[in-house]
């Protein structure tokens, strides 16, 4: 293939060179691996898909992928220019094997992810079984593995080289693009500031479900429901009633009934619907603990959970006679 014009003689690879250029292929490929990523979830949460797993209600797929593209894109786009100017000032440079192999690499594994895609999205569709969650994702990897080939293919021919300003201006493309990706994942995931509030109310739940867990314990050891919460605490046990993390206040808890009482908490926002919105295909199997009346949702301020113990399931338990 054609490189740009060299001197006479061939240079010789240094540490220097090998390392620059195997530093630009790693972040490379961890850019495109990040924002293939990075689109992934946005389509998983746009378009659930009800026989797809639960999804992370704070984000932790959305959230790697933005820090992996705040780093590895800047240091990609000037780990390049690095090497470019180098050639540009010894264009011996050009014909360097690491160079060579680096580019040849990326052709070649670009090559082999679109013919991989093509081979899928047709026996997919000819299965039946395609859908518009999935048609995304596919043409996700398609355009970027044909940007990722013609990009590379003309770096190889020299032209990034030889056109300094159109390939200034490719960069500042590359780096919008990422840009508003990046931007476009607080609307799913909200501010830093938000996902901490997610992770109060969450604890609250589960502080909640350990004292209705405690409760239940409770009323079939002593065939009575506690009368407030701070019956349930037990030193042997080593069990303390939970208070609320964010104000250190005590959680609700009031008996309704002999057999019902409801459990109160004060959330910050209403609970993230994830169903379907997984990366993987799964059955999905709700939780026996609290029967069909268990359900945590939650809105935003001063929710009550009324709970009703059912006798049949939860009987009080025997104790032997004292001889």
């Amino acid at each position: 293939m054609e490189t740009p014009t060299t001197t006479a003689g061939s240079a010789k690879t240094t540490p220097k060179d090998f390392f620059l250029w195997l530093g630009a292929v790693i972040a490379l490929y961890g850019s495109i691996s990040s924002f293939i990523a990075l689109k992934f979830s946005y389509i998983n949460y746009l378009f659930p898909d009800a026989l797809a797993s639960y999804g992370d209600p704070y984000g932790g797929a959305v959230r790697f992928s933005m820090a992996a593209l705040v780093v590895l894109v800047p240091t990609t786009i000037v780990l390049m220019f690095l090497l470019r100017k180098i050639i540009i000032n010894e264009p011996a440079k050009a014909t360097l094997w690491v160079r060579r192999w680096a580019l040849g690499l990326t052709i070649f594994i670009a090559t082999l992810t679109i013919l991989i895609d093509l081979v899928t999205l047709i026996n997919t569709f000819l299965g039946g079984e395609i859908s518009v969650r999935f048609g995304l994702k596919v043409l996700v990897v398609l355009v970027v593995a044909l940007f990722i080939f013609f990009h590379t293919l003309a770096d190889m021919k020299g032209y990034w080289i030889r056109h300094g300003g159109r390939a200034r201006i490719m960069a500042g493309v590359i780096a919008a693009i990422v840009a508003l990706s990046i931007i476009a994942g607080f609307f799913i995931i909200g501010t830093p500031g938000h996902v901490r509030m997610l992770r109060f109310d969450d604890q609250k739940v589960s502080d909640l479900q350990n004292i209705q867990y405690q409760a239940l314990n409770y009323y079939q050891q002593k065939g009575a429901l506690p009368t407030g919460i701070d019956a349930l605490n037990d030193p042997l046990s080593n069990f303390i009633a939970p208070s609320d993390p964010q104000t250190n206040a005590p959680y609700t808890y009031e008996t309704t009934g002999s057999l019902s009482f409801k459990l109160c908490a004060n959330f910050n926002a209403d609970s993230v619907d994830t169903k379907g919105r997984g990366s993987t295909n799964s059955v999905s199997y709700p939780s026996p603990a609290g029967g069909a009346s268990d359900n945590w949702q939650h809105g935003k301020g001063m929710t009550c959970f009324d709970r009703t113990i059912d006798p049949a399931l939860y009987p009080k338990l025997p104790y032997p006679k004292p001889l």
